[in-house]
Formats: structure tokens, sequence, C-alpha cells
């Protein structure tokens, strides 16, 4: 089967490129061009011409890349046409004539490129954030992944599972041989650092996760006190109703922001008061869930509501910043319960020290995002099969010190599985390779 799709962005542009991949990739061009194959990575100007007409459809550039080197592994080819709509679909339905052509699902060539072995599971998702990038740091993590640091590293642990394993394997197979007491105790100190270069990389803060995702920021704090307006001023448009009305803000409002190249998603929450009305209610029970799982909260106060009640006292623990607004109306110097907090006094009607919050939130971001490691978790899919890997490794010292070695085995096995899930690499066949390459089976 060979598959095409566009490229490039939909609409108009200046230049349109069309993918062809497949063992008919030759075909297709030869189909369209009426002539020859252009030779190999060489930009290659050609006339595209309707298939059953020889109608001049458009002129353009053609790449042909033969496989195996190639970005699939397979034969593939680029069009390089201009950008209008109707030459874009008139090139799709004359690749669409050819037999065994079809239409290429969402993501199938970087699919082709990981099942004929051009890549492994985590430059593909690299591959695939680098494109979703939409901040600088976002983008500079997407391509630390793809140089392949991650992956070197989880191949390095899973390579050492893979010998421990088949030692296990040895003593199995081989019960009558004798072998040395010690071969036990290494077994068990190996594992024991696999267990903690793991519980290392768990230990990052999820700082990878929250480039990619976004730092999360809630806006937080009772009725009337300038939430929504904070969030439209930070937006610069209007993003949330504002009202004098208590309680207009019954539902989370949210917005994504790149501060300063940190991507940010910022919401607004339903103001916290006491309150009869039930869907305000669930409101207020949303605001007080974002708030708990936000990276950092902003707890907006005006001078009426700044006696720190205690659901005040409860918001501002963690990471928070007390921001209190209407600081225009403030006629005396704030307590000394305020002042312990983290605060920035501002007017959002005056626009007076909003430079000084948002200094504050990029310090946190900063401090955030802070990460000496070049090994990053960047998925939860990654993070859930390295604990399931210390798991199962626990689980096997513990077997291995009772010589359940069956069973041991069994649990060695699983957690190396789950390192070769996070790359996309389980193959029964290299613990056998590992086995035979290190013992001596012949004796």
């Amino acid at each position: 089967m060979t598959i095409y799709a566009l490229s490039t962005g939909p609409g108009v542009s200046g230049i349109a490129i069309i993918r062809v991949s497949g063992e008919d990739t030759s075909k297709v061009i030869k189909s369209l061009t009426g002539g020859q194959l252009p030779k190999a990575r060489i930009a290659t100007l050609r006339k595209i011409y309707n298939i059953n007409t020889s109608e001049l459809i458009d002129e353009g550039i053609i790449l042909w890349f033969p496989g195996p080197q190639s970005y699939t592994g397979e034969d593939m080819a680029e069009i390089h046409i201009h950008g209008g709509k109707a030459l874009i679909l008139a090139v799709q339905k004359e690749i669409a004539k050819i037999e065994n052509c079809r239409l290429a699902e969402p993501g199938e060539f970087t699919k082709l490129a990981f099942l004929n072995g051009k890549i492994n599971l985590l430059k593909a998702e690299s591959i695939a954030d680098l494109i979703s990038a939409e901040t600088e740091i976002q983008r500079l993590q997407a391509i630390k992944i793809m140089k392949g640091k991650s992956s070197d590293k989880f191949n390095e642990i899973r390579e050492k599972l893979l010998k421990l394993l088949s030692f296990v394997e040895a003593m199995i197979d081989f019960p009558d041989e004798d072998l040395p007491e010690e071969n036990l105790e290494r077994i068990k100190n190996d594992s024991l650092d696999v267990i903690n270069e793991i519980g290392k990389i768990l230990n990052d803060q999820k700082v990878g996760e929250i480039i990619r995702e976004g730092f999360k920021i809630a806006i937080v704090g009772p009725t009337n006190a300038g939430k929504s307006s904070l969030l439209n001023n930070l937006s610069n448009r209007e993003v949330a109703i504002v009202s004098e009305i208590a309680g207009t803000t019954r539902d989370v409002v949210e917005t994504h922001l790149n501060i300063d190249g940190y991507p940010v998603i910022i919401s607004d929450t339903a103001g916290i008061r006491d309150s009869k009305d039930e869907i305000e209610k669930k409101g207020i029970k949303l605001s007080l869930k974002r708030a708990e799982n936000a990276d950092l909260k902003l707890v907006v106060v005006d001078p009426k509501s700044i006696d720190l009640s205690p659901f005040l006292n409860d918001l501002l623990k963690g990471n928070a910043i007390l921001v209190v607004n209407k600081s225009d109306l403030i006629k005396k110097k704030l307590d000394q319960d305020v002042l312990k907090f983290e605060h920035v006094l501002i007017s959002l009607k005056d626009n007076l020290n909003i430079d000084k919050l948002i200094s504050k939130i990029k310090n946190n971001l900063k401090n955030k995002f802070i990460s000496e490691e070049d090994i990053l978790i960047t998925r939860e899919r990654h993070r859930q099969h390295l604990v399931q890997c210390v798991e199962h490794l626990k689980k096997f010292i513990e077997k291995n010190d009772n010589k359940d070695f069956d069973k041991a085995a069994e649990d060695l096995r699983l957690a190396t599985r789950h390192l070769g899930i996070i790359v996309g690499k389980v193959d029964v066949e290299e613990i056998l390779g590992s086995i035979f390459n290190d013992f001596c089976i012949g004796k």
C-alpha cells in the first residue's frame, strides 16, 4: 500500500508539499510527470499532468527518496506545488486514481518510520512535540528528546536488566551447576542500582510534563476581587466576562499564554463565598479543585476581603502569590498576617504594579522549569512504565533472595518489558542473545 498526504498546513500558501510513501511511489511520480524518476535527493523541476488527459495541472519540484534511506524507510517522494486549494485537491485526486494508493492516516508517515526501525517511540513523540511547540522552551525540550539521550539512557538501563535476566535464566536452566554465591549478591546490588537510577529520573518534579503541557496557574479568591479583570489584563484581551454582580463567573475560564517563552495555562475561577445557589456552589467546588491542582495560585483579594479568613489561609499554602487588588483604596499599612505571604499590591483600574506581578510569575516559572538533567519524562505513560519497572524490580529482589528463581525471572522480564515499551522495543530474542553471548552453553 502507498500513502499520500498534504504535509504543509492547509489553506492558501506559496508552496504546498504532498508526501508520498510506499512501494508504488515511483509509479506515482512517473504517472504524474510522464517521465523518468529524478535523481535521488536532487530537487528537480517537473510538469505535473492529469493522468488520463495529459492536461497540465501545475509545474513544481519533485524530490525522490528511494528506500531504505528515507524518513519512512520506504520509497518516498515529495511533490512541491503552488499552494492553492484547487491545485492541492487536483494533485491528490490524480494520486488517488493510481492503484494501491490511499490518503494517509494522522501520523502514519512517522508510524512507518517507527515500524521500519528508523526512529524509536521517544523520537516519534518528540517529533509530534516539536510540531506542536508554541514556546521556545517547548521547542528546546523537544529537540533535547530528539537528540536521543533519554532513549540512550532507557536502553542502557534495559541492557543492564537483560544482562541480569541472562544470569537468572542460567540459574534456572542449569540448576546442577554450582554458581558462586556472590553472583546472587551481585544481581541484587545491580538491581538496587537500577532502582536508584530510575528513582532519580522519577524525582524530577514533573518538569518535562509541565513544559510540554503548560504551567498551570489558577486565579482564585473571593467574589468581586478582580479575578476576571486580572485574567483579561494578563491575556491582553477580553477572555472573561467582568461584572460588578457577585458570582458572575460560575465556571472555570481558561486561556493559554506565552510568558517569556514559558507555556502557561491560566484559569479564572468562580469567586469563593458562602452561597445557596446550587450552580454557583458547583463552580466554587471546581475553583477549589483547580487551585489544588495548580502549579501556582494567584490569590486575588481586595482591601475589604483581606482579613485572611481560613479559606484564604488554605489557598495561600504551597506555591501561591497573594495579589492585593484595588490597592488605591488601601488607607493603612498592611497587617503582618498579610505581609508574611509572598504578595504584590496592584490596581487593575490604574494598571498599577502589573509588571511586578508578572515578574513574580516569571520567577516562579524559572524556578519550576530549572532542570540540569538531560533525561526528562515528558509523558505520563513514560512515568507509569518507569514506576511499574521499579515495582517489579523490588518484587524480583525479594523472590531472588528467597531463591525462587522462576518467579523472580518473570518479574525481571516484566521490568525489562516496561522499559522496552517506553522506547518501543520489546523483543524476547534479545534475552536469548544475551544468554548465548555470556555463557558457554556447550561445557
